[in-house]
């Protein structure tokens, strides 16, 4: 029977899984509705186009001929703000109901707001769309100092481009030390030195609590402490909030996202969920690669092939001040029975992998990430490291080992 398939998004969860329907199914209908103005882009571009290009054709995850080959009727601009799982429709801003018979929510997330007095004022950024990019470009060319609030990986991204581009750049970071998620105490110092060499300021344990304003432009932030620090524009990057609110009223079961099992299916039949949106095993990852992989399922399942999502470890990377940086896995040490560690810092050179049961189930690089999609496989394929003994090798040897491990 052929389907009447929905599609809420306009990102690469929603391309993903029109990728995989149309694999087995190249005639059920297929309608996609965007929020933005734009053809599906990519957005883990849109930093490093503040430095080079943001136009709209640069950018797209497909040409826009694309969709039209493909039969995808595409609704840009067309935000959809409720779903009726009863009647089988979704209903729009401007009032409109759309029928379907299977429903994709993949309408992603939108940037937390800091709790921060002035916050909403003008001058104050976020980055999560083109048009948040456009926009940050054009303030930035008549800004001298820009403040960046949070220290995750877009935030250094960001940091790092607009120091290129001859800005005087503050951050500031709430936890004590840098990404201490994926990084140890020493990778956070060897990263924190690596960015105050490039002439960025990073004000560690640092809650601001007001963004002050003259004449409708920002002058500065205000920390808990009282200190006033001057600046000419603000940008905060502190995390994501999945869309749930579409479904919000309904059953379709909520908790950070919404809800699906392994197949990406809801409580509710016919609806499904993936990308940042969606919550699996208690998880919102909002990560691009689980992203692909679960709009993947997801499209599958809608058009009854049979697909189970495999879990991926997230991995974070950073290009950035003249450094590369790579972590996977546990990286605490209290699960660990061993742990090999070569430290050269000050020549950026880091390297800690943790291991478990004969097991690599961790790992920090700094400097040589060549091998990463070797640890990464080991991580991800639970290889054996075999009869070597880990109380007396090099990590280069253990590498060797890995690559000759199919196991």
């Amino acid at each position: 029977m052929s389907e009447k398939i929905i599609i809420v998004g306009n990102g690469i969860t929603a391309i993903s899984a029109i990728k995989a329907i149309r694999e087995f199914d190249k005639e059920s209908e297929i309608k996609l509705f965007g929020d933005e103005k734009f053809y599906p882009y990519n957005r883990i571009r849109l930093s490093k186009g503040l430095l080079t290009s943001l136009d709209e054709e640069k950018i797209l995850l497909q040409k826009k001929e694309w969709y039209e080959q493909n039969n995808i009727k595409l609704y840009l601009h067309a935000k959809v703000i409720s779903v009726n799982p009863s009647s089988k429709e979704i209903e729009t801003s401007d009032g409109s109901k759309v029928s379907y018979t299977k429903l994709l929510l993949a309408n992603g997330a939108n940037n937390l707001i800091p709790d921060i007095n002035g916050i909403n004022k003008e001058g104050v950024f976020s980055l999560r769309t083109l048009e948040d990019a456009r926009n940050i470009v054009q303030q930035s060319n008549d800004s001298e100092v820009i403040l960046n609030i949070g220290a995750g990986i877009l935030s250094l991204e960001l940091a790092w481009i607009l120091a290129q581009a001859g800005k005087k750049v503050i951050i500031t970071e709430l936890a004590p030390r840098l990404m201490p998620r994926q990084l140890d105490e020493r990778a956070s110092q060897i990263l924190e030195k690596a960015i105050k060499n490039k002439n960025i300021d990073i004000l560690i344990n640092s809650q601001i609590s007001e963004i002050s304003v003259r004449e409708d432009k920002v002058e500065g932030v205000i920390a808990d402490s009282g200190s006033f620090f001057p600046c000419d524009m603000v940008i905060y990057s502190i995390g994501i909030k999945p869309n749930i609110d579409i479904v919000k009223g309904t059953n379709i079961k909520i908790n950070k996202g919404i809800i699906i099992n392994e197949k990406m299916e809801t409580e509710v039949t016919d609806i499904y969920a993936a990308g940042d949106v969606a919550e699996y095993n208690n998880k919102a990852y909002g990560l691009w690669n689980i992203a692909i992989g679960q709009g993947t399922v997801a499209g599958h399942n809608m058009v009854g092939k049979d697909s189970t999502y495999k879990p991926i470890t997230p991995v974070t990377t950073l290009n950035a001040f003249d450094i590369s940086l790579f972590s996977m896995g546990d990286i605490e040490n209290n699960e660990s029975t061993n742990i090999l560690l070569e430290d050269t810092g000050e020549s950026n050179s880091y390297k800690k992998i943790f291991i478990r049961d004969n097991r690599i189930t961790g790992a920090i690089v700094i400097g040589d990430t060549k091998i990463s999609p070797i640890l990464k496989r080991a991580i991800e394929e639970r290889i054996s490291l075999g009869t070597i003994n880990l109380d007396n090798v090099y990590i280069d040897e253990l590498i060797e080992t890995i690559k000759n491990n199919k196991h």
